[in-house]
């Protein structure tokens, strides 16, 4: 798997696949199962955002000059992340079953918009205009895994 959208779409689907866990489990108030799922979830997200900020993005605005395109809508999406990650850290510290279900809604939404987005345009995109793609995809290997 040496292409850059192989690659970083497997991640999404891995990052979908704990966050379903974590639901499911906050969902049956298995509390302790669902913070170990949770913060694996958290984890791969964290790492996945950081590849895209620091090595993948700054390679592509590189290549292509665009810095103010699909990279900075994309960039303004993880903040948006994140801040649905405080408020839904929040409620699973406060064993709040009903509002971090509805800020998971909120937040799945937005992640399966934004992968979309990425996988569609930006990871083709990075594919095209990145010279050296087999490097790139070993550094965010490197970097998540």
């Amino acid at each position: 798997m040496n292409a850059i959208p192989d690659y970083m779409t497997d991640k999404h689907r891995h990052c979908d696949d704990i966050f379903a866990e974590a639901e499911a489990e906050v969902a049956k108030s298995n509390w302790n199962l669902a913070e170990q799922k949770w913060q694996a979830f958290t984890l791969e997200l964290e790492l996945h955002l950081q590849a895209e900020e620091q090595i993948l993005f700054p390679e592509f605005e590189q290549a292509t000059g665009m810095t103010s395109g699909p990279t900075h809508v994309m960039r303004m999406e993880h903040e948006q992340m994140r801040g649905l990650l405080t408020s839904l850290n929040k409620s699973l510290a406060e064993k709040n079953s009903e509002d971090f279900l509805g800020f998971s809604e909120t937040l799945m939404v937005l992640m399966q918009q934004h992968n979309m987005k990425e996988e569609m345009m930006l990871y083709p995109m990075c594919q095209q205009n990145i010279s050296d793609t087999e490097q790139m995809t070993a550094q965010l290997k490197q970097h998540c895994d």
